[in-house]
């Protein structure tokens, strides 16, 4: 049976398929060691330092089989590291990634997945399934144009947009 996913509600039991990402325009995306590099490079070209503790987080991250809460992963940090680690420190660290564009903070869903392409500047769109949690990922440059440029119509200076959409992916709504 699938359940309705509220804000802040837990994960489903049963996995789902990993976030996916659907491109209008071409950049690189690294994986493993690769994708660690670029965040890496990505975070201290903001002036982070890219300290151990923070190298193992990110890569707690990108292991995930699935967007996760900070609690979640603050529970799986500390079974990699074999003690318990606050989760107000994973959020400091959380909200340090989330500023450099390392990680992306799915706000409907309040989860974490890693930016799959952290040396690029844009805004993305994060479609979220209600029933079986599936993030999928959307880069549409003409979307994200047309919003800052509402936005801007409207007398507003946008900063960073987030774009979210709630729904049924293909396989829930069959």
């Amino acid at each position: 049976m699938n359940q309705v996913l509220e804000r802040g509600a837990a994960l489903p039991a049963t996995p789902v398929e990993p976030y996916s990402c659907i491109m209008r325009h071409k950049h690189e995306q690294p994986e493993g060691e690769a994708l660690t590099e670029a965040a890496r490079s990505a975070f201290e070209r903001v002036g982070e330092q890219w300290t151990d503790m923070r190298a193992q987080l990110f890569n707690v991250i990108v292991g995930l089989d699935r967007p996760a809460s900070a609690y979640d992963i603050a529970d799986r940090f500390s079974e990699q590291r074999g003690r318990r680690v606050a989760a107000n420190s994973v959020y400091r660290i959380l909200d340090l990634f989330v500023a450099a564009n390392i990680v992306t903070r799915v706000e409907v869903a309040n989860r974490y997945l890693p930016n799959v392409h952290p040396g690029c500047v844009h805004d993305c769109i994060l479609l979220f399934c209600e029933q079986c949690g599936r993030i999928t990922h959307l880069d549409d440059d003409n979307i994200a144009t047309s919003i800052r440029g509402a936005a801007t119509n409207a007398g507003f200076r946008p900063t960073k947009p987030v774009i979210e959409v709630c729904g049924l992916c293909e396989a829930c709504s069959r």
